[in-house]
């Protein structure tokens, strides 16, 4: 059996929009995990075009649901994090996920938390390369903040 200890996960993949999305790429690059993933033709995001700093790969599609079904595909699992409902993107995601039978765990950040459920569950899944997904911080005003304290909490003390 392999030592739990032992870290599995060795990049965070994430789709690059405003809200959970973008959290999840700067915490990868404050904790020095990989960064992985697909953002949609010419970067497109609700914000304007994604920066260059972060090294997403386009898809052919300037079409959101490509990008979400291409990192939910080349991820070994994907965990969702929403603040009290979710939005028909973040549905899409876990749709997606359930389709492809891709291992899936969806967090409301508004309920109390478990960071250990969260590492057993990336430990069993072998998920080395994790795509992290959410709504985007037009549809909840201040997830990025909610999440990036909790992606940085969860990777900085239990990975």
């Amino acid at each position: 059996m392999e030592n739990p200890t032992e870290p599995v996960l060795q990049a965070l993949c994430s789709g690059g929009q405003t809200g959970v999305d973008r959290a999840t790429l700067d915490v990868a690059l404050a904790t020095g995990l990989k960064i992985a993933g697909w953002c949609p033709r010419g970067r497109k995001a609700e914000d304007g075009p994604l920066e260059h700093h972060y090294p997403l790969q386009e898809t052919p599609s300037a079409k959101y649901s490509q990008r979400t079904d291409w990192n939910i595909r080349d991820s070994e699992g994907t965990l969702v994090l929403f603040y009290g409902e979710t939005d028909p993107g973040t549905a899409l995601t876990i749709e997606k996920a359930n389709q492809r039978s891709r291992p899936l765990l969806v967090v409301d950040l508004a309920k109390p938390l478990d960071f250990d459920i969260i590492r057993r569950w990336v430990w069993r899944s072998k998920i080395r390369n994790l795509n992290v997904a959410g709504p985007r911080e037009s549809y909840c005003p201040g997830i990025y903040q909610v999440a990036r304290v909790f992606l940085e909490n969860l990777f900085t003390h239990l990975f």
